[in-house]
């Protein structure tokens, strides 16, 4: 075991992830072990350091088992790959918090003024949106986040729910909340708001609306940008010259018919006569604290208004392109939410070398692959050389590796929200297969000849 930590600290002044010391610094790692309490020397354990830059390993390499990703730090070192519970039990001693202040200090807005399609009239554009993770199905992790009802029963996994303020144009998750999937996202909404910066423009689906909430949207100086459900009732007070109207949102139905405390707002009503364009025909509405006409005229925040969906894409980058399993790893909660932001950090570090490769291409980031970009990294890490110098140009021809991903331009063109396979032949797991009965003897000493 004494043998095992001089290898890890060893191995540890030489991990392949030292080409990405500029997104997540060195010196900020060590001085957030230490704000934790946390060794960052060898010893007859993982130093401490090691174990941090293992766990973001599992959030870039999520197919491989855990000794596979501990090889992916280091080169071949005879003894040098710990065994899998020795792995397990160094991420839960490592904890929770140094990662969620790596988070909190490494995480940030990416886009700059000149940045395309990331601002509009000087807004940032900026989407809320949620999801929903399947965990493994343990005891514990059941206990804790439990499972979403359904018509044919509970889900088949514990499941945990991620509300996140996105950065639409660089797809970056900037914040985020997690809590058990019986949370509501309306519920979960406030600590986001309250992270709104003034001058942002925040887009979100129609379910999120609220006096509340749109008085929080405002008194941070931000804008909204919203789709409206059919039960909220809006009176027109002056139609404007490209067919919106002004109107007020109240606190209740007695402060509308009284007409007091209103806050006044603007709705864009429209439909599409593209028959092949879903919501054909069909009445829409947006509602926006952006007054004046001339300035954004009804067309363009419309238009506007679907790159909400950019989040949308970020999710499916992380679920289906960057997790490439149906479950995270983690068996238990603690672990589970060390997982998670481990797998948002390692999103962050993706799109910040996209961001970076697209200025170099003079285009936005959103034309940068995010699959090509992920296996590109996978792929360099390994061959990551120790030296500043070395490391600087193994990242510079990463980036310009990266930068000959580029994605044509999106075609005019829609997908139905549906799925090939949806019912199976074999029959619900329940309970009672949890803990199966197991054979008691051999297969040979249980054969028995018929005669």
């Amino acid at each position: 075991m004494l043998r095992l930590g001089r290898e890890a600290a060893r191995i540890s002044e030489a991990t392949r992830l030292g080409g990405l010391y500029r997104i997540v610094p060195k010196s900020l790692v060590k001085k957030i072990l230490r704000q934790c309490g946390q060794r960052t020397r060898a010893g007859a354990r993982l130093p401490a350091g090691l174990v941090l830059w293992f766990v973001l390993a599992l959030g870039l390499f999520c197919r491989d088992c855990y000794r596979q990703v501990f090889r992916s730090l280091s080169p071949y070192c005879p003894g040098g790959v710990p065994g899998r519970s020795t792995l397990c039990q160094a991420r839960y001693r490592l904890g929770v918090r140094p990662l969620v202040l790596l988070v909190q200090q490494v995480v940030q807005l990416l886009a700059r003024p000149d940045t395309p399609e990331s601002f509009h009239r000087g807004m940032r554009l900026m989407a809320l949106d949620g999801w929903v993770l399947d965990l493994p199905d343990s005891p514990a992790n059941v206990r804790v986040f439990g499972r979403s009802p359904g018509s044919r029963g509970a889900s088949a996994f514990p499941q945990l729910r991620v509300l996140a303020l996105c950065e639409a144009g660089t797809h970056v998750i900037w914040r985020f909340v997690s809590k058990p999937v019986g949370c509501s996202e309306q519920s979960m909404c406030p600590p986001l708001l309250r992270e709104l910066q003034s001058g942002m423009l925040l887009m979100w689906d129609r379910a999120f609306l609220s006096f509340g909430r749109l008085q929080e949207v405002t008194a941070r100086g931000a804008y909204l940008l919203c789709r409206i459900q059919k039960s909220h009732i809006f009176e027109p007070m002056v139609r404007l010259l490209d067919g919106s109207y002004l109107a007020r949102i109240y606190p209740s139905k007695d402060h509308r018919h009284r007409d007091t405390c209103g806050v006044t707002v603007r709705i864009i009503e429209y439909t599409f006569s593209d028959p092949g364009r879903p919501g054909a025909g069909q009445r829409h509405r947006l509602l926006t604290t952006l007054l004046d006409a001339h300035l954004d005229p009804a067309k363009e925040l419309i238009e506007l208004y679907h790159q909400r969906w950019e989040e949308e894409l970020a999710i499916d980058e992380i679920k289906t392109h960057q997790m490439e399993r149906p479950v995270l790893r983690s068996q238990t909660p603690a672990g589970v939410i060390q997982e998670l932001y481990a797998l948002l950090l390692d999103h962050y570090i993706v799109r910040v070398l996209m961001h970076e490769a697209a200025k170099q291409c003079g285009m936005p980031s959103r034309r940068m692959s995010f699959t090509a970009t992920l296996k590109i990294l996978r792929i360099r890490i390994p061959d990551c050389p120790r030296g500043s110098n070395r490391m600087r140009v193994w990242l510079q021809r990463v980036l310009q590796e990266i930068g000959e991903e580029v994605l044509p331009p999106r075609r005019n063109r829609i997908n139905p929200r549906v799925i090939k396979r949806k019912m199976s032949k074999w029959k619900k797991k329940r309970a009672v297969h949890h803990h199966y009965p197991q054979p008691t003897q051999g297969f040979r000493d249980s054969i028995v000849m018929l005669r």
